[in-house]
């Protein structure tokens, strides 16, 4: 993965879900990410993480999250997104933390989409960890689903 190649969800079995999908999308000049110089340009979109180190047991912590979210915020702060799309609950939550925003008028769901009070659309996804790939908790039908939204939040 990321730690190994230096670009999040290249080479490893997340990244081997996602990519055909943005690629699929148009987000994405090809269909797969091995390695940093395999060519691969995004359009449209950036990745970035909530937490930005491999923890263990596939879970960050709130020490590592809030250790990495000054990070996130600057990116952010950058950026000015159109549209986030979250995978998984924990970079939506996070999402929630730095837009100082209460969970409970915001729910986590595969699918939903939120708008922030600056105008930001949050779509949530599940993560295209193998945990839900393999599952059939996401499926390639429900993730492309998730990028052809994105692409009409983008456009509208």
């Amino acid at each position: 993965g990321s730690n190994r190649t230096g670009r999040q969800f290249t080479g490893d079995a997340s990244g081997g879900f996602l990519f055909p999908a943005l690629y699929r999308a148009g987000f994405a000049s090809q269909p797969d990410a091995q390695s940093r110089d395999d060519g691969l340009t995004l359009k449209d979109m950036y990745i970035t993480a909530s937490g930005r180190c491999a923890p263990p047991d596939n879970k960050p912590t709130l020490e590592e999250l809030n250790n990495c979210q000054p990070y996130l915020e600057r990116e952010l702060e950058i950026l000015k997104p159109l549209v986030i799309v979250c995978l998984g609950r924990i970079s939506f939550e996070r999402i929630l933390r730095i837009y100082s925003l209460r969970g409970a008028n915001y729910k986590f769901g595969h699918g939903i989409v939120h708008q922030l009070p600056n105008g930001t659309r949050v779509l949530c996804s599940y993560h295209p960890s193998q945990q839900n790939t393999l599952t059939g908790k996401l499926t390639l039908k429900m993730f492309d689903d998730i990028w052809r939204k994105a692409k009409e939040l983008l456009n509208q």
